[in-house]
C-alpha cells in the first residue's frame, strides 16, 4: 500500500505528481528544484544557493515522512552543465556523512524544469 507524503514546507508539486510517496518503509521523492516554498517562486542565484534549497526541499520532504538524510540509501542528481558539479557536490556533501553517504548518479541533461540547473530526487529507507 503506498501513502502520498505532502509538506507545506517544500514546493507544491506543478504537474500530475506528488512530493513524495511512501511505499513500506521505502520513500520515493519527486526531483526537487529551487523553488522557494514560501513564495512558490523560482531561485535565482548562483548555483551554491541553487543547490542549498533544493537540499532544504528535499529535507522537508524527507521530515514530512519522519526521515532524515540517514535514512537515504540513492540520490539522483540531474544538472544542465556539468561544468557546476563541484559547486553542486560541495554544497550536496554537506547534508551527508561520508562515511554512510547514500548511492548516487549525477546526469548531464539537456534542460530541467523551469530551465534550472540542477535537480535531486531520493529514496530513503527507515
Amino acid at each position: 500500500m503506498k501513502k502520498i507524503i505532502s509538506t507545506p514546507n517544500a514546493p507544491a508539486p506543478i504537474g500530475p505528481y506528488n512530493q513524495a510517496v511512501l511505499s513500506g518503509n521505502t520513500l520515493y521523492t519527486s526531483g526537487q528544484i529551487a523553488i522557494d516554498p514560501k513564495t512558490g517562486e523560482l531561485f535565482e542565484g548562483n548555483i551554491k544557493e541553487e543547490t542549498k534549497l533544493v537540499m532544504e526541499n528535499l529535507k522537508a520532504v524527507l521530515a514530512a515522512a519522519d526521515m532524515t538524510f540517514e535514512d537515504v540509501v540513492k540520490t539522483s542528481i540531474f544538472v544542465n552543465k556539468m561544468n557546476d558539479f563541484a559547486a553542486i557536490n560541495k554544497v550536496y556533501g554537506t547534508y551527508f556523512d561520508e562515511a554512510t553517504a547514500p548511492a548516487r548518479e549525477t546526469v548531464e541533461v539537456a534542460n530541467l524544469p523551469k530551465y534550472v540547473n540542477v535537480e535531486i530526487s531520493a529514496i530513503a529507507i527507515k
